[in-house]
């Protein structure tokens, strides 16, 4: 069963076990063939500490005001204490933000762009969104942007932005979302018109050696006149000094070099001295002056924001301050500071492009000193860059499996991920106290927000779910994040799984943080999957990382077991766990007069998290047999969290009746009422399956003899454990919460769509529930954004689609599919992909047949039909030929027309649509082998029904 675990899967038998893990690393993750390319190579080299290619890499945040980090206030209100408009004059104390920029691992320094139209009142220097409380579903970027491609070490980085001709529409997409209920549409750029013309400016980075990096800026105006576009270049420091006395300040001077270009010149006291090389204006005539350098501090300016005359004559915004409003004294006419700016101004026709180069490169690793302000290189460098990006994508993509547009939003995604990678710094302890140069916090903090998490200090870079709408980690985001991660950065994978296992992370009671709006929120426990499933895409041989992994797992199981089974039953609580508004009613907030919640999906995820330290207690006992006692330990766990599940006080949390698993209310005077809303949450025990193959139980002796005494003895669990001998003497088991006599009543449900199928995947929320009520509240189908405003209302989990869950399930079918074969199939209905012709009739198919169809269903979110792919089907400025080809990973999906809705660049967890796209490919190769062996007499023809027409 691990290679159904691992994404990829072959008709059994063979079974995958450790002597041929190898083989199959060749096909996930790693392969074998990834080693002889160069970006492989930097990868390795970087792991092993020898060079740093990924000091640099885009790890500067979309969005650094608004966070619960930079909020000061008394009441935790992150976005009205630090806002858009302040973030202009007011420096960050925890981080930075720009467009389409970089910095260092530590953000000591940042560079991205500033852009002005001649039109707006403020140069872009950083993407505009609406709050929680402006949006008509919450927070929302409002700008059209793209990442389009990525390598693991940022050795070529690509991405585009869409920056409109006209004046930004700024309060028109304030006002208009105002006035708008939570029925109606969210408001976007597009919506305005300001899409109608606009610049194209595309941002490129090319590594030439670990800190010498090449910047090549593109703009085209796309717009039906002449413009004139002014680009700024920014080179600035994070503010580190303002607080606390005698912090050392870092500088940036302009220095004219030999063949009379000009460079900026840095130094701060960890970083090495760098240069910024600028190429001259490619409008520039001889004699011409040269661009104009611009210099201001990185600070606040008090005298703005609070009519306070403590600050210097430079700050932050000067740069607006000169360009727009033509004042001459907002720079340093000295031309130093700790805030550089390049100023290029374009005129540009319709349709013209001209291409600004730079180049970033510490001091004593300069080798190239002339031509061209020193970037004469730059050319070869990106075409070097480019070419080995293109080699180690081909590699990892397997692309001879792949169409021409699978291979395109697979690179797209990748780089979404790749690009939200983000440093993250935040010490709670001093966030909570204060610091030297400033007044001390509000005393409410002290008992407020993450005050129970002092010891939390975090300054690392972090993979993201969205770096402007969720700036945050978020731990179970993260673990999908890795899953996606490991096939083009196992290293990062790994090394980001076990940060949030450490002792700065992980809370002393073995909680592990959930996000910075509550870092004590309860997420689902999907940590030790994501482990093991690095583990396993990596080739089975890192013990070290398994074992240090589960070690911290151990103390979070346990914190599980004691704060989140009210009965001590094995029927777990947990409060929304993840899926924000599922429940009729808040399930985070304690129920009145000493009643409490036994959730399905609890219970689900702790017999999840339970067969996942199951399977990695048995790998690590293979080496040592120590770990054998604990493997029975969590065998013995599961089997009795199956059976609380389906028998406790009868029938557990499965209804006969209905044939499906509920939540259900246990009242002080000991009435159960079950909440029949058919949701996720009772979907979600089908994906606690785990196989205990024979060859797993010949290697381990003690365990198997625990194993056959408790399934002697304790018959009354033991029952629960399917069995099928595969040969005499060699017999497979399945621990599985769904038994298989309840398994087709669920599936059932999750297969009609009338209820969770929908064409482009499982919903969170049955078509069919209209209006589902229970004492304490309703749910209603609703398909797209929230209409509620519990948990932001910025996600919905109450009808869209989503990919995490999506993926869990389709893994979920193939453990089945591994253990029961053809022999179970289901009624289903493959998914209809033409439009002229009749929808194909429903027959049977088997559990493999159907987690192929979903990943499908899934990939079809992004497939373009009839020229419009249906994620961005709702948009017609898709239909251009400069958009057709850029791709948004949304949060989720409608759950009946698969359009985007929530956060725009959650790649983040859709990243997963690449393991999706990989299960599809070896479908896809599965089925020709078998086409091509049936031509040859050798086997019959290819039974994989749910391959479509455009394979």
């Amino acid at each position: 069963m691990d290679d159904i675990r691992a994404g990829v899967f072959a008709a059994p038998p063979p079974r995958v076990t450790a002597a041929n893990a190898a083989a199959m690393a060749s096909l996930l993750g790693v392969s074998v063939d990834a080693h002889h390319s160069a970006e492989q190579r930097r990868l390795d080299e970087s792991a092993a500490r020898k060079t740093n290619w990924q000091r640099w890499g885009p790890y500067l945040s979309e969005r650094q005001w608004g966070t619960v980090r930079e909020d000061y206030s008394y009441n935790g209100a992150a976005w009205d204490n630090f806002t858009f408009d302040m973030a202009a004059m007011r420096a960050f104390r925890w981080g930075e933000d720009g467009l389409l920029g970089i910095c260092d691992r530590e953000c000591r320094m940042c560079f991205a762009l500033a852009l002005w139209n001649g039109k707006d009142s403020i140069l872009k220097e950083r993407l505009f969104g609406l709050t929680n409380s402006q949006g008509n579903h919450g927070e929302d970027v409002k700008e059209s942007y793209f990442y389009l491609d990525a390598t693991p070490t940022s050795s070529y980085m690509r991405a585009v932005y869409k920056y409109p001709f006209n004046a930004f529409p700024y309060e028109e997409l304030v006002c208009e979302n105002a006035r708008r209920g939570r029925q109606e549409p969210e408001y976007e750029l597009e919506d305005t018109g300001a899409l109608d013309n606009y610049y194209d400016v595309q941002a490129e980075y090319a590594k030439a050696g670990p800190n010498d990096i090449y910047v090549r800026i593109t703009a085209t105006n796309f717009g039906s006149e002449p413009g004139t576009l002014h680009v700024i270049p920014t080179l600035w420091f994070r503010n580190t000094w303002s607080w606390a006395p005698g912090c050392n300040k870092p500088s940036i001077k302009a220095r004219v070099c030999e063949d009379g270009s000009q460079m900026l010149v840095t130094q701060q006291e960890t970083l090495k001295e760098f240069h910024l090389h600028a190429c001259p204006n490619p409008q520039q005539r001889a004699g011409q002056t040269p661009v104009e350098l611009l210099f201001t501090e990185n600070d606040t300016n008090t005298r703005k924001l609070w009519n306070v005359t403590d600050c210097g004559p430079y700050t932050k915004e000067a740069f607006h301050e000169h360009i727009i409003r033509g004042n001459e004294k907002a720079c340093n006419p000295c031309r130093e500071g700790t805030k550089a700016g390049v100023h290029y101004v374009l005129r540009l026709l319709p349709g013209q492009s001209e291409t600004l180069l730079l180049r970033i490169v510490a001091a004593d690793e300069e080798h190239e000193q002339s031509g061209s302000g020193g970037c004469s290189g730059a050319a070869a460098v990106f075409e070097r860059q480019i070419r080995e990006a293109d080699e180690f994508y081909s590699i990892v993509l397997h692309c001879s499996q792949l169409s021409r547009d699978e291979k395109m939003i697979s690179r797209q995604a990748y780089a979404g991920l790749l690009w939200s990678k983000q440093f993250y710094h935040y010490s709670v302890r001093q966030w909570l106290h204060g610091d030297a140069s400033f007044p001390p916090p509000p005393p409410e903090r002290c008992a407020g927000r993450n005050a129970d998490w002092a010891h939390l200090y975090n300054s690392d870079v972090i993979s993201m779910p969205d770096k402007w709408e969720y700036p945050w980690y978020a731990s179970w985001d993260l673990a999908f994040h890795m899953v996606a991660m490991c096939s083009v950065d196992p290293y990062f994978a790994k090394s980001q799984l076990i940060l949030l296992l450490r002792e700065w992370f992980m809370h002393p009671s073995g909680q592990i943080p959930a996000y910075e709006y509550n870092f004590g929120d309860v997420n689902p426990p999907v940590h030790a999957w994501a482990v093991w499933r690095v583990y396993l895409q990596t080739g089975r041989r890192d013990r070290v990382f398994l074992a240090r992994c589960f070690h911290k797992l151990l103390l979070n199981f346990t914190w599980w077991v004691n704060r989140k089974d009210p009965r001590g039953k094995n029927l777990f609580a947990g409060g929304f766990l993840g899926l924000d508004n599922i429940g009729v009613f808040d399930r985070s907030r304690p129920l009145a007069n000493g009643a409490f919640l036994e959730q399905a999906d609890g219970t689900a995820w702790m017999g999840f998290f339970c067969s996942f330290m199951l399977a990695i207690a048995c790998e690590l006992a293979f080496h040592d047999i120590a770990y054998e006692d604990i493997a029975s330990k969590f065998f013995e766990h599961f089997v009795a969290i199956i059976d609380a599940i389906n028998r406790l006080g009868g029938t557990g949390l499965y209804d006969e009746n209905d044939g499906f698993y509920y939540d259900q209310i246990l009242m002080s005077n000991g009435v159960v009422t079950k909440i029949r809303c058919r949701s996720l949450v009772g979907l979600l025990p089908l994906i606690a399956t785990h196989i205990l193959d024979h060859e797993t139980l010949a290697r381990l002796p003690a365990f198997r003899r625990r194993m056959n005494w408790f399934l002697q003895h304790r018959s009354e669990l033991g029952r629960h454990v399917a069995s099928n001998e595969r040969a005499p003497g060699e017999c497979d088991y399945l621990l599985a919460l769904v038994p298989l006599d309840r398994l087709k009543s669920v599936l059932g449900y999750m297969l009609s769509e009338d209820e969770f199928l929908s064409e482009y995947g499982i919903r969170s929320l049955s078509k069919s529930i209209g209006v589902s009520s229970c004492p304490l509240g309703h749910l209603v189908y609703t398909p797209g954004e929230s209409d509620s405003e519990m948990f932001g209302s910025n996600s919905n989990w109450r009808g869209p689609i989503w990919f995490p869950t999506n993926y869990l399930l389709i893994m979920s079918l193939f453990v089945f599919h591994d253990f029961y074969g053809d022999a179970v199939t289901v009624p289903y209905r493959r998914r209809h992909c033409d439009d002229t012709s009749s929808p194909p009739e429903e027959e049977q198919a088997t559990l493999k047949e159907v987690a192929v169809d979903l990943a499908v269903r899934l990939e079809s979110l992004f497939i373009p039909v009839g020229g419009a792919r249906p994620v961005t089907r709702d948009k017609p400025v898709f239909e251009h030929d400069d958009f057709r080809n850029l791709c948004l990973f949304y949060e989720y999906f409608h759950g009946d027309t698969g359009r985007g809705c929530g956060a725009s660049h959650q790649t983040g967890w859709t990243a997963l649509i690449t393991n999706c796209i990989g299960i599809i490919a070896k479908a896809r190769a599965e089925c020709e082998a078998r086409r091509q062996a049936e031509l040859t007499g050798k086997t019959q023809a290819c039974p994989c029904k749910a391959i479509p027409s455009w394979f």
